[in-house]
């Protein structure tokens, strides 16, 4: 039996079997996989929301910033007393050496007038700076306020005792333990800590 040629007159492959087995369609390259969770929404991977300060934390920065505005108070009157300051420091340079010329005094004077000023200054911005931080939930800015307050109790102590010591400085130093105090006891309260740890977390992605 012999093949039929193909008609000179029809198109190429016309009449001829179809090619054998269907061919996939081109497959497109695979998708990134995505979270379940976000699947479909769009979203990406969100911080937790911050926590709300508890009423011990807001407690806590209302008071520290009453210390901050003692610290100044303090600072105004020990500058009121400057007069006594300078007669402290005269009698004590007189002590070491009764030839003490009076230009020494006077430099004496004026360092005293700067510790005076710089450590009420510096007392001030601390409170504040820990008040800042603190309302935040930074968990080591708590432990640095337990440190400032350790150290604030024992500078009274060391000092308030001395001989000399102006009666309504030591008030003001007095009021400034017991906020430093009651301060501590409202950070590290079971609401505050759980805080703490929800600030913490809010400041890290899942």
């Amino acid at each position: 039996m012999t093949a039929t040629p193909p008609d000179p007159d029809q198109p190429f492959g016309a009449n001829q079997p179809p090619y054998p087995g269907a061919q996939p369609a081109a497959g497109s390259y695979g998708s990134y996989p995505t979270d379940p969770a976000t699947a479909g929404s769009g979203a990406s991977p969100q911080r937790p929301s911050a926590p709300e300060q508890p009423a011990s934390i807001a407690m806590a920065v209302k008071l520290m910033l009453v210390g901050a505005g003692l610290s100044v108070l303090s600072l105004i009157y020990s500058l009121t007393t400057i007069g006594d300051l300078k007669d402290d420091v005269r009698e004590q340079l007189l002590k070491d050496d009764a030839n003490v010329s009076q230009s020494t005094i006077d430099a004496g004077y004026a360092v005293a007038i700067g510790f005076l000023i710089l450590f009420g200054l510096v007392g001030a911005v601390l409170w504040a700076w820990m008040a800042w931080k603190n309302g935040q939930g930074r968990s080591w800015a708590r432990v640095v306020a337990t440190v400032f307050a350790a150290l604030n109790v024992l500078g009274v102590l060391f000092t308030g005792t001395g001989a000399g010591v102006d009666t309504i400085s030591l008030v003001l130093s007095i009021i400034g333990v017991v906020l430093a105090i009651v301060v501590l006891v409202l950070l590290w309260r079971k609401e505050s800590s759980a805080f703490y740890a929800g600030a913490e977390a809010s400041r890290k992605l899942y």
